[in-house]
């Protein structure tokens, strides 16, 4: 067992090393979330089991505050209400219960972030494929090539990583990398994102 213990530590600090090659990805979706929130738009996030756990996560540091005394950022996660997704999953199928959600609620100008390590839920990509057709700007939060999820993404975050664990716990560096940015916005420590000129 401690030799196990050993591997997961070093692989872990293999990933986190890795992520250096992300900051300037991690820059850019934290610059849009902050653009969306100055404009009026909402962070909407989702994911399955653990990544959905990442996702509630990412609203709560949002709506709540990462190190910093600032107005709350309007996140919401469609992986909370089980009553929703009950009745989505029951009256339609379990791949329709985030984009049945995001048809309903998401609108040009929202951010649409989907946490998986595989990419290939199928309700993940309905999700981001709903949130394209609404117009939303789309976040993958994502492992290995991004599986299927990944073409409908316009902004990819890939954890170093094939690895389930280490891919949760780069997703989990990721989410606080971007909460740092967006609370030092909010609270008026950082001066606002430009937009980006083409």
């Amino acid at each position: 067992m401690p030799d196990q213990l050993e591997r997961h530590l070093a692989d872990h600090v293999v990933a986190a090393e890795a992520m250096r090659a992300l900051l300037p990805g991690i820059r850019d979706v934290a610059d849009l979330i902050c653009r969306a929130f100055a404009a009026g738009g909402v962070l909407y996030t989702f994911g399955n089991g653990g990544s959905a756990a990442d996702a509630q996560h990412f609203t709560g540091e949002l709506i709540g505050h990462y190190d910093r005394d600032r107005r709350p950022l309007p996140a919401v996660t469609l992986t909370t209400d089980p009553t929703v997704m009950t009745c989505i999953a029951n009256d339609y199928t379990y791949a329709d219960t985030v984009a049945r959600q995001i048809e309903a609620l998401a609108r040009p100008g929202d951010v649409v972030a989907a946490f998986t390590t595989s990419g290939r839920s199928p309700n993940v990509v309905a999700g981001l494929e709903a949130a394209r057709k609404n117009g939303a700007t789309t976040v993958l939060f994502g492992g290995g090539d991004g599986g299927p999820a990944r073409a409908y993404a316009d902004h990819v975050l890939l954890a170093p990583s094939t690895q389930t664990p280490r891919i949760q716990e780069m997703h989990t560096l990721a989410l606080h990398l971007i909460s740092e940015i967006a609370d030092a916005w909010a609270a008026g420590t950082e001066s606002a994102p430009e937009e980006p000129t083409a």
